[in-house]
């Protein structure tokens, strides 16, 4: 068991941040609906071997129990304002209710769930009918696409979630795996993969030396490290890929 000293005003923004996820409310028919509430948003930079390749743009709102994530990257170098954007809309109880992709080629997929599966459907660049491919997989399957780091951010919060609670103004978190079944569109895959909770480090970001939350990705040829800020409603701060020689920092 973990234990992280935390604020009151921090816990409050963890149970904000999870309500995205997992913790809806009823909303009387007659009441005005409620506002769009900014959960988290800004950049990422993407750098391989020290150098920046990407820059993702992302945004995660809420509304009504229902959560939008939407990303954009822009590769460094690259005449089009945005290679690649997506759309991920999922329920307060973690449900996927549709996600879309499209680059700058003019390619696009959506998934959609259906019935018991999650129904992909592709349309190549120049194509006027669109190939659909299922995958027998619950709609509370996770979304994790490439180059979408935002989507592991989302990830992290269900994590963490279902592996920790606050009592007292201290937020205490087991340390055991859990395991994800995950779709990844762009690869038109589904794989396993495994979160687990390592502790604080000290992580240096910019030059600045800070302690940070750290969580394991890992999967079959796929091990991430991700570092969350608990000071600051567990935004995701940095993610390591050293098989890559890749580092994402948060602007």
């Amino acid at each position: 068991m973990l234990e992280i000293k935390s604020s009151r005003a921090v816990a409050l923004g963890f149970s904000f941040l999870l309500a995205t996820l997992i913790s809806g409310h009823a909303v009387d028919k007659k009441e005005k609906p409620p506002a769009v509430q900014n959960v988290d948003s800004g950049t990422f930079a993407v750098m391989v071997r020290g150098q920046r390749v990407a820059t993702e743009t992302f945004s995660v709102q809420q509304q009504n129990g229902v959560s939008v994530i939407k990303s954009q990257l822009k590769e460094a170098g690259s005449g089009d304002p945005v290679n690649q954007k997506s759309n991920l809309e999922i329920t307060s109880g973690g449900e996927l209710l549709r996600y879309e992709w499209s680059d700058a080629s003019g390619g696009s997929l959506t998934v959609l769930p259906s019935n018991d599966f999650l129904l992909e459907k592709i349309l190549l660049p120049n194509a006027t009918k669109a190939s659909e491919t299922p995958f027998l997989m619950p709609s509370t399957s996770a979304i994790l696409d490439n180059n979408f780091f935002v989507h592991r951010e989302v990830l992290a919060w269900r994590f963490l979630s279902a592996e920790c609670k606050t009592e007292g103004g201290t937020l205490k978190c087991q340390q055991t795996p859990a395991e994800f079944g995950v779709l990844v569109p762009q690869d038109h895959n589904s794989i396993h993969i495994r979160m687990e909770l390592v502790g604080k480090e000290k992580v240096t970001i910019r030059g600045a030396e800070r302690e940070l939350l750290r969580l394991n990705l890992v999967g079959e040829n796929y091990q991430w490290a991700l570092w969350v800020d608990d000071k600051d409603q567990f935004k995701l701060m940095r993610v390591s890929i050293p098989a890559d020689n890749t580092e994402v920092v948060r602007d």
